[in-house]
């Protein structure tokens, strides 16, 4: 397994991306540690101190007014984890919880949660040699950050709750001892550190934003294909309009399809006597609208960048006063508004794709190509149940994209009175990418069965390119099969990133970097 140093406060979204493709276990740069010890010690003083602090030696939310013993501190923490560990649902996949581990990670080494070096070490461990804790998926508002599912976690650290090891799933303790590793009894203030903050939401918000960001370029990929399939014209990539408008997006996604289609034979042949003088907008806008969602996609990733370099948990230590401070960073609003920004980008990307399926099907619109893309229509029917399927999954990611985050309701006996549905926000998104992946895996062989009726005329040599990788695991469709496995074979191309590298896209449009 891979492992990767990271330095708190200052993961770069890259670093992030490599994390999450490479499910990859992490290791801090130890020039936390200082800050680290010093925090733990201002909560360990402070907890044998006669001043109510919030979390350290007081309940919890409503209960906040009510003082613990010096003696019960410990308990405090420890009933905590267990009373909160109310999740519901399927379980979050492994992948996803290592990823929220690492992001907890990264929050309490930044030096201002009070918890012990042991605990990092700890989590480190976890990691490194696979034990997994088995989180619900339901359950946070997404303020006082994501409890139940980082209980959940936190419990197998104490030697309670589930864990998957070696592939069965066990007592938290067993894990653990299976492991070589014993959990630890949690100190002052160090299980609400755990429990507090937007980890979940913000490793489902990321995992949507890098999934999506691979969907957006294999959608310029896919669009190209379409645009030389009906013959359509370029001129509106032409990089004078795209200048004129200025949106960074829209300029490279034209750049993009205009790289794509270079050379073309089948866009000369139709350069001179055509009787369309305009493409329709899924044609004609495709630069427009895909580019303003890799836009709104740059705005997400900023947002979730700082958010895995932040601490969100409440009080935070100010170790250069001594100060221990109840604040809100645990309100998930800023992840809620990037999911729901990635919903958005999600459902146009699908929805456009999906007209220009409707497009390639359509004898009225398909510019003499057979209808429903088959040599023999009638007695076969080609793709057209395919399209109706891309019309479900666009529909459904509309409904899906509606915001979360304006919908808020009281909680804790109206202690939190104000939540941020960040969670369910996120997670949803993995579901809107799996549809948007499979309208793109349809408008992939559509284009490519497109192109190929345009012979002896030829597409580009980058075009050709995508459509020999994608025949290495989909023929060209000749007489009706059973096309579920074609739709799984191209949705997996999809997936995998191979058009976006085939095509040459990430030499035009890439997430992390400035214009």
């Amino acid at each position: 397994m891979t492992t990767i140093t990271v330095r708190p406060g200052q993961v770069t979204l890259a670093e992030l991306e490599s994390i999450y493709r490479d499910d990859a276990a992490v290791r801090v740069d130890r020039s936390c540690k200082p800050a680290v010890d010093a925090a733990a010690e201002l909560i360990a003083a402070a907890s044998r101190g006669e001043a109510a602090l919030y979390g350290v030696n007081t309940g919890f939310g409503k209960l906040a007014s009510i003082k613990i013993e010096p003696d019960d501190t410990a308990n405090l923490q420890r009933n905590l984890i267990l009373s909160h560990s109310c999740g519901v649902g399927p379980a979050v996949p492994a992948r996803i919880v290592r990823y929220m581990m690492m992001l907890k990670l990264l929050s309490l080494c930044r030096g201002a949660s009070g918890v012990r070096w042991s605990l990092i070490e700890l989590l480190e461990e976890m990691l490194a040699r696979n034990v997994t804790p088995v989180v619900p998926s339901q359950g946070s508002v997404g303020a006082s950050g994501d409890l139940a599912p980082l209980a959940h976690m936190t419990a197998v650290i104490i030697g309670e709750g589930l864990a998957d090891y070696q592939g069965r799933q066990m007592l938290g303790r067993a894990a653990l001892e299976a492991a070589g590793l014993q959990p630890i009894a949690l100190g002052p203030k160090e299980g609400l550190a755990f429990i507090n903050g937007t980890q979940f939401s913000t490793a489902y918000a990321l995992a949507g934003l890098f999934e999506t960001w691979r969907c957006a370029q294999s959608a310029l990929v896919t669009s190209a294909l379409t645009k030389d399939a009906i013959m359509g014209s370029t001129a509106p990539t032409r990089p004078e309009i795209h200048a004129l408008r200025g949106h960074r997006g829209q300029i490279e996604a034209a750049a993009s399809i205009r790289a794509m289609m270079d050379g073309s034979q089948i866009r000369e042949s139709h350069r001179e006597d055509d009787e369309r003088v305009q493409d329709p907008y899924c044609i004609r806008c495709q630069a427009q609208v895909t580019g303003a969602c890799l836009d709104l996609l740059r705005q997400a990733a900023g947002t979730l960048e700082i958010e895995a370099n932040a601490v969100t948990d409440n009080p935070l230590v100010i170790v250069e006063t001594g100060d221990v401070i109840s604040g809100g960073n645990f309100h998930a609003e800023p992840v809620a508004f990037a999911a729901d920004q990635i919903a958005l980008a999600i459902a146009e990307i699908g929805a456009i794709a999906q007209r220009r399926v409707a497009l390639m099907v359509d004898p009225a619109l398909n510019y003499d190509l057979p209808t429903f893309l088959t040599p023999e229509p009638g007695l076969n029917s080609g793709y057209m149940i395919a399209e109706v399927t891309t019309a479900a999954l666009m529909s459904e990611n509309k409904h899906l994209a509606n915001p979360c985050s304006t919908d808020s309701t009281p909680t804790s006996a109206n202690q939190e009175d104000h939540v941020s549905m960040a969670a369910h926000g996120a997670r949803r998104l993995e579901r809107m990418v799996g549809n948007l992946s499979n309208i793109l895996a349809v408008e992939l062989l559509c284009g490519a069965q497109g192109i190929e009726f345009r012979a002896p005329l030829r597409t580009s040599a980058t075009l050709q390119r995508i459509i020999d990788r994608l025949r290495e695991d989909v023929p060209p469709l000749k007489e009706d099969r059973y096309l579920a496995d074609d739709l799984a074979a191209a949705g997996a191309l999809v997936r995998s990133g191979a058009l976006v590298e085939t095509g040459g896209v990430a030499d035009h449009v890439r997430l992390g970097e400035t214009a």
